[in-house]
């Protein structure tokens, strides 16, 4: 019988817990032994498992977070930490390891892998900020989460008349604010891929808002992403400030933070974590390691983890252009001016 282990790691996303759900329920179902690692790398230094069966992860399919539990492990990028995790692999007699997390969390999987422990990488992360695959375990639902939040904040701003900047997560990548700016019709985006000539882009931003309202519409949504001048203290706030001086309009920072790593996996989280988690299973038990998982053109498959870290990210230009597309230029905000 095979044994092996999963864990998840870094930032907790949507979907883990189904992840982990599969992993159990086919690797049972294979007659292998799956034992789960309390707290990513950090249990796994510190021999914290515990077995898993189907009884046990019965009403975790969807859940939000990780049942199992996610630290940050600065140990494991130590050579003593590394070893221990190394010898806990080797003494609880595990035959490979399933690591669900980002980029940070594939670093530590790539290092078990290139020290003989069959590993295989899931991408559990709502940034989407893994260049190897199209969509990432926990993406589809935080970008819900946002947009639904987006909405209800636009109708606050409509109501008084205010500019409302939302502040989403995403301090290397702007998927999560630039998804959501096409999906809620936003009137600016700003993502962390473009260097803008001035701080914020304010001037720009500002004569937006300057169109905007020459139309009559009195309300406005800007959505800002985190990784946006990351370095300055209290960004949404920053912005806010500084248009309201620049434009003379009400200005009002909503900061969604944590709300958009919580709640219940969308279907589209669920389907991939399952098929995904039934993946890397499966490559397992056949006894194959130092792999990633990822879905392309709808497909899933697997690639070798270090190819997979070495891809540059492609910022989706199309998609931003298209954002302003819809946010129209000036002249076409001019040419729709609404009486209400």
């Amino acid at each position: 019988m095979k044994r092996i282990g999963i864990l998840t790691s870094g930032g907790d996303s949507p979907g883990m817990n189904a992840a982990v759900w599969a992993a159990v329920r086919v690797g049972r179902g294979a007659d292998m032994q799956i034992l789960g690692v309390v707290d990513g790398f950090k249990g796994l230094i510190e021999e914290q498992v515990i077995e898993l069966d189907s009884a046990q992860v019965e009403d975790v399919l969807d859940r939000g977070g990780t049942f199992l539990g996610t630290a940050r492990c600065a140990e494991m990028m130590t050579e003593e930490g590394r070893a221990k995790a190394v010898a806990t692999v080797r003494k609880l007699r595990l035959d490979g390891l399933i690591v669900v997390g980002g980029d940070g969390s594939y670093q530590g999987a790539r290092v078990l892998s290139d020290r003989g422990v069959p590993t295989v990488g899931l991408p559990g992360t709502i940034d989407n900020d893994l260049a190897y695959t199209d969509y990432t375990i926990g993406f589809d639902t935080a970008l819900n989460t946002v947009c639904d939040s987006v909405l209800k904040i636009r109708d606050t701003m409509r109501s008084h008349d205010r500019v409302g900047i939302i502040e989403v997560m995403g301090r290397h990548c702007g998927d999560i604010a630039l998804n959501a700016a096409v999906a809620c019709g936003a009137d600016y985006v700003l993502v962390p891929e473009l260097n803008y000539e001035e701080e914020f882009d304010l001037s720009n931003v500002a004569r937006r808002i300057e169109d905007i309202y020459a139309t009559q519409r009195t309300y406005a949504t800007i959505i800002l992403a985190e990784g946006v001048c990351y370095d300055m203290e209290h960004r949404a706030y920053e912005f806010c400030k500084r248009l309201a001086e620049k434009t003379g309009k009400s200005v009002r920072e909503t900061v969604l933070g944590y709300t958009q790593r919580g709640g219940s996996p969308s279907i589209y989280d669920r389907r991939l974590a399952i098929n995904m988690a039934d993946r890397a299973v499966r490559l397992l038990n056949q006894g194959i390691g130092n792999r990633v998982i990822g879905r392309r053109n709808g497909e899933i498959f697997d690639m070798d983890i270090t190819a997979a870290l070495n891809l540059p990210r492609v910022f989706n230009r199309p998609l931003y252009d298209l954002a302003n597309r819809l946010a129209g230029s000036a002249e076409e905000l001019k040419a729709e001016r609404t009486t209400f």
